[in-house]
């Protein structure tokens, strides 16, 4: 049994309604999880404010989808995973780019591998990457300003996928077709 919520717009705590009201609004649909994030109104903003400055960043679309992609697959949150995949497809990714961020293997162009590599040493050194690792990744042609541009990509997404596991969210009908299970 849990002791989360699914809150809609009526149920939601006064200070998360008008948020989820426009999720709901830009999505045509309210997401399970958001309604589940609704119940911590600060959770909720935190990760839309956050993820919306990473959205501004310098990387590129597709470069922002290969952060979130590996913060989820490393997380295993079978939503965000389903959800980016709904994203790269609009974003109009090859199938052998979608099916290696799905998996969690080596990307087919050297740049945005350069990136998931460097995202990934982020995440497994708690930000300490190794000298030898930021020089790879600059030298990939980033910036440093990209360095730390990931660094917000893994905090926002580390903070939904967390939630997003902690109340155990379910996959909601319209993402489906882009299910997707951590392999065994």
């Amino acid at each position: 049994m849990s002791v989360f919520t699914a809150h809609t717009v009526d149920t939601a705590p006064t200070a998360s309604r008008r948020t989820i009201e426009g999720v709901r609004s830009r999505l045509g649909w309210l997401p399970t999880g958001v309604g589940l994030l609704a119940e911590s109104p600060q959770l909720l903003s935190g990760f839309l404010t956050a993820s919306a400055g990473f959205e501004q960043t310098d990387l590129a679309p597709l470069e922002r989808e290969v952060v979130v992609f590996a913060v989820a697959t490393v997380n295993e949150c079978h939503i965000c995973v389903a959800l980016h995949t709904g994203t790269l497809t609009r974003l109009g990714a090859t199938t052998e780019l979608i099916t290696a961020l799905r998996a969690g293997t080596a990307l087919p162009e050297p740049r945005l591998e350069a990136l998931r590599r460097f995202t990934l040493a982020v995440l497994e050194h708690r930000g300490a990457v190794p000298d030898d690792q930021l020089d790879d990744f600059l030298a990939a042609g980033y910036q440093p300003r990209h360095a730390l541009d990931v660094v917000l990509g893994v905090g926002a997404y580390t903070m939904s996928t967390f939630a997003n596991r902690l109340t155990r969210a379910p996959l909601d009908p319209p993402l489906a077709a882009h299910a997707w299970a951590p392999a065994a």
